[in-house]
């Protein structure tokens, strides 16, 4: 699991100072570009000339709300780890220890030049195996 604190600003809420759920998404990809970052990798991930991982799925569900100025607890979890792709599961978790809101998404590595699947590259799959456990969206 890879964990990042997070204080929700103004400027990511509605009106009412209640997160703005697209919001949860842009974060979101913020923590997954941080726990990707960890991995140290050779070769960048974000801007190379081989493979691009695009998103092909995401959801999410709110039980919480989730107020400006509050700090959350986001536990970043790879739930599926396949040949050619992975899923990833966030879990906010706020300062009572609930669960305020949960998402899923899903990204598959794809060669740039042809955009044809392709094999998650060693370094990849090592990294992700470093923050795998099985969870129930």
């Amino acid at each position: 699991m890879f964990t990042v604190k997070k204080r929700i600003n103004f400027y990511d809420c509605d009106p009412a100072g209640i997160l703005f759920y697209a919001k949860l998404f842009e974060i979101n990809h913020s923590v997954y570009e941080g726990m990707i970052e960890s991995f140290k990798l050779k070769k960048n991930y974000w801007v190379n000339d081989e493979f691009v991982v695009p998103i092909v799925k995401t959801d999410g569900a709110y039980f919480k709300p989730l107020k400006a100025g509050e700090t959350v607890s986001i536990n970043l979890t790879v739930t599926l780890k396949k040949e050619n792709s992975f899923e990833l599961t966030y879990e906010w978790i706020n300062k009572s220890g609930e669960l305020a809101a949960k998402a899923r998404t899903v990204h598959v590595f794809v060669d740039k030049k042809r955009w044809v699947k392709i094999p998650l590259f060693d370094e990849i799959v090592k990294g992700l195996e470093s923050h795998q456990r099985d969870v129930n969206l």
